[in-house]
């Protein structure tokens, strides 16, 4: 019973999310899949944890938003697609389902599954908050003053935002799963390495374009995803 409420809620979400134009109906569609897939193989905290990045996300966009002066390469009140919404949270759902076949590893992948989330978090904040609340923007590779909106180019403040919002979703998977508190180090440190490789992935290949923004977003959770399994070894 309480599962089908959950999917309910998450259905009612999905179409709340493209009456108010945050997702396309392809896109909805799309996020109600993945919500889905990724309550089954993670609970309700990772329902959690996706509600939480899609909330913060909007959050921002709309404080984005309210600055007329940002010179923000992209329009963040635009509907999200299903590409976006796979390039986001498609490495979620795939170790969501990774948990529901192989139990034995559930643990692992439930914090994989966080990290990859906490990157995508911390991608979005430092994006969209970062133009707002900083002066000085710098290239990713070199440390050298750039463009503010480029692909690449970070700020301190941008970086800080994106660690706060890694460290939410990890206290959000501590409380969730009852872990120990160490490990909202670990997503954290994870969320960052994730979101830093986002803007080598966009200073390199998307600057050429070799890579789009979706497939940087994706490839930048997957490897917030493992980097987790690393500091989970060292750890």
């Amino acid at each position: 019973m309480l599962s089908l409420i959950i999917i309910i809620l998450l259905a009612a979400i999905a179409v709340a999310s493209v009456i108010k134009g945050k997702l396309t109906p392809a896109g909805g569609l799309t996020g109600f899949a993945v919500a889905v897939v990724i309550y089954l193989g993670a609970g309700v905290t990772g329902a959690l944890l996706l509600s939480a990045f899609f909330a913060l996300g909007i959050l921002a966009s709309k404080w984005h938003s309210k600055d007329k002066h940002i010179g923000s390469v992209q329009d963040s009140a635009e509907a999200r697609t299903p590409g976006q919404v796979l390039a986001n949270a498609g490495v979620a759902a795939l170790f969501a389902l990774l948990a529901l076949l192989l139990p034995s590893h559930a643990l692992l992948f439930h914090l994989m599954l966080a990290g990859s989330l906490a990157s995508a978090t911390a991608d979005t904040l430092a994006s969209e908050l970062g133009v707002v609340y900083s002066k000085r923007f710098y290239n990713c590779l070199t440390l050298k003053p750039d463009i503010k909106g480029l692909d690449g180019v970070i700020s301190v403040e941008g970086l800080l935002l994106g660690a706060a919002g890694a460290t939410i979703l990890g206290a959000i998977t501590v409380i969730g799963y009852r872990l120990p508190f160490t490990d909202i180090i670990i997503l954290t440190l994870a969320g960052c390495i994730g979101n830093y490789a986002d803007s080598v992935l966009g200073a390199t290949l998307e600057r050429k374009g070799t890579l789009g923004n979706n497939q940087v977003n994706f490839m930048s959770t997957l490897i917030a995803a493992f980097s987790v399994a690393l500091l989970l070894l060292l750890f």
